[in-house]
């Protein structure tokens, strides 16, 4: 089952695209800032019954008119299968939007990133016919920013930056100067990367340190935005988890299941979800009422 620090690990892109080029700037790597954004559909499933999804994939629209897609992808842990899988990936998406294409793997763990940095070939021993080697991000290369000044010019770097530090000595400080810099700027902002924030920690002992931290204005846990964000995910979650049990949903049941906001709701939705024989059985309950 989907997790939600998983979650927020990639939908961190969807909230700010700009944080990809600022990190690897960062690192060193020249990549421009991008004139424009759209969000794709990560499903690459084909017509045959096999399900293949990305995290997130997004579309760099940049000055020189070139463009290209980034694939993203929160990996926590290693995966002898998954360098098969990001290779498809690759293939499909470059021959479906005839566009170049980076795999980007976001990591909280620094042992999982290094091995996703590949590169991993694919071929005989003779003859390597593809090489994968992924973008990755992780504790060993996204900046550690324990600095308020630096955290309130880029929130999105610094909410990445706790993240994939959440498991490092240095996750208390990240998380306090982060707290302070979401006090500087407009409570709307705040409110989305204090949830991707919550979301991305996971069960980590750094949960515990942010809600603390969070206690102390309970209004980030009350706004409209952290419910609305709430609602969101666990509206996917209950479509995610129909497909992954082979369930077929309508576009009538998709587009009930993530246009409900009520999340009392979705909550008995996503429990019927788990036994459901089909898509009408989640609201059956509904019906009954």
């Amino acid at each position: 089952m989907v997790s939600s620090n998983h979650e927020a690990m990639h939908r961190i892109f969807q909230e700010d695209p700009g944080v990809f080029a600022r990190t690897f700037r960062a690192l060193g790597m020249p990549l421009a800032d991008p004139v424009a954004v759209s969000v794709f559909t990560p499903d690459l499933t084909e017509i045959r019954p096999m399900e293949r999804r990305l995290d997130t994939l997004l579309h760099f629209e940049t000055s020189d008119g070139e463009g290209f897609l980034l694939a993203v992808e929160a990996q926590g842990k290693r995966d002898a299968d998954k360098a098969a899988s990001w290779a498809y990936y690759l293939a499909f998406l470059n021959a479906k939007y005839e566009l170049p294409t980076v795999l980007l793997v976001v990591s909280q763990d620094a042992h999982t990133a290094r091995w996703a940095a590949g590169p991993f070939h694919f071929g005989i021993h003779e003859w390597t016919s593809m090489i994968v080697r992924p973008f990755v991000l992780g504790p060993h290369n996204v900046p550690v920013i324990t600095d308020v000044a630096l955290a309130a010019e880029d929130i999105p770097l610094a909410t990445l930056s706790a993240i994939t530090h959440s498991k490092d000595e240095n996750a208390g400080a990240i998380l306090r100067v982060l707290f302070s810099a979401l006090k500087k700027i407009d409570k709307t902002t705040a409110h989305i990367f204090a949830e991707l924030t919550e979301l991305g920690l996971g069960s980590t002992p750094a949960l515990d340190l942010w809600r603390d931290l969070m206690a102390a204005d309970l209004s980030f846990f009350r706004s409209e935005t952290s419910m609305r964000l709430r609602a969101q995910s666990r509206a996917e979650d209950i479509v995610r988890l129909l497909e992954l049990r082979g369930i077929e949903v309508s576009d009538d049941a998709r587009e009930r299941i993530l246009s409900c906001s009520d999340l009392d709701i979705l909550t008995g939705w996503f429990d019927r979800a788990a036994t459901a024989s089909s898509a009408d059985d989640v609201f059956s309950e509904d019906r009954q009422d």
